[in-house]
């Protein structure tokens, strides 16, 4: 397991480069829409391992494992919520495998759907959800956590204290919001991640926002706030829907890689991609940097 001390000695060298989408990429080999990811990956484990082979080959130093939605509450749908821990640890341990070289961020998210308020019994109730995940994780093998494209405060507390709990001492924690550096729930963002940085999170910073003129400026905004590590990991620009159904995002590796480029500049040093990138996104960017 990292610790806070080694996770800032490395940063404190060079900009890390974090992994791009897994989703997008997944339905481009062919998982089917609308289906349990992590359901499809373990029966499907070769498909992820060469996608992360690729990551890793591209320049990535933090992989995510494939565990977006692996909360017992989540996986309730596909009758896997009894073997949560079982279903964490072995993804984590697939991500292992796949990057040996890289450092494996165990991945957790949103629970706002399963969510109607925001009071105690519902926080305990994340709290318990995640702290489930974690245990699996760390069976896994994990170095540190990522809670990604949370949308509520509480969520990003509801991790960072069962990440305590489970004695987890890495915790990045990205929200997706609007470019103008408010949270989908309204919410200011720059106070609510100085806040969770005060409350003992090692980096913020958002993710599954479009990449295009505005992302500087939204990294820029933010950084007047984050005095640690800012996480900027965006989407290949506003996806178009194709005819099948399934998002196409037009961005190139090379515009791309611009655009996050500008963002290291303005303060981000934490850097990779969210839908509709790919291992040949990581590579411009490296290239970029």
């Amino acid at each position: 397991m990292l610790t806070r001390e080694e996770f800032s000695q490395r940063l404190s060298a060079r900009p890390m480069l974090l992994d791009g989408a897994t989703g997008s990429s997944l339905q481009k080999a062919g998982m089917p829409k609308g289906c349990c990811t992590e359901e499809w990956v373990l029966a499907h484990p070769e498909v992820l391992v060469k996608l992360q082979r690729d990551y890793a080959a591209a320049g990535s130093d933090i992989v995510y494992t494939p565990t977006f939605q692996a909360q017992p509450i989540a996986l309730e749908r596909v009758n896997l919520q009894k073997q949560t821990e079982v279903v964490n640890a072995q993804l984590a341990a697939l991500s292992r495998s796949a990057a040996p070289g890289c450092l494996i961020a165990g991945d957790l998210t949103t629970l706002a759907a399963f969510c109607d308020s925001w009071d105690e019994a519902n926080f305990d109730l994340l709290v318990e959800n995640y702290r489930r995940q974690i245990k699996g994780l760390i069976d896994g093998g994990v170095d540190l956590l990522v809670g990604e494209t949370l949308l509520y405060p509480q969520e990003a507390e509801a991790i960072l204290t069962a990440a305590e709990l489970e004695g987890v001492p890495v915790g990045l924690y990205s929200f997706t919001m609007q470019p103008d550096g408010s949270l989908f729930s309204g919410m200011e963002a720059g106070p609510v991640l100085r806040q969770l940085e005060e409350a003992g999170a090692a980096a913020v910073g958002f993710n599954c926002v479009a990449a295009d003129m505005m992302t500087p400026h939204l990294v820029a905004k933010l950084r007047r706030y984050v005095r640690g590590p800012l996480l900027c990991k965006p989407n290949a620009s506003m996806p178009v829907i194709g005819a099948d159904g399934i998002p196409v995002y037009p961005q190139t590796p090379e515009e791309f890689s611009q655009i996050v480029g500008q963002c290291r500049e303005n303060g981000a040093n934490l850097l990779g991609g969210c839908c509709g990138t790919s291992p040949e996104f990581i590579a411009a960017l490296k290239r970029s940097l």
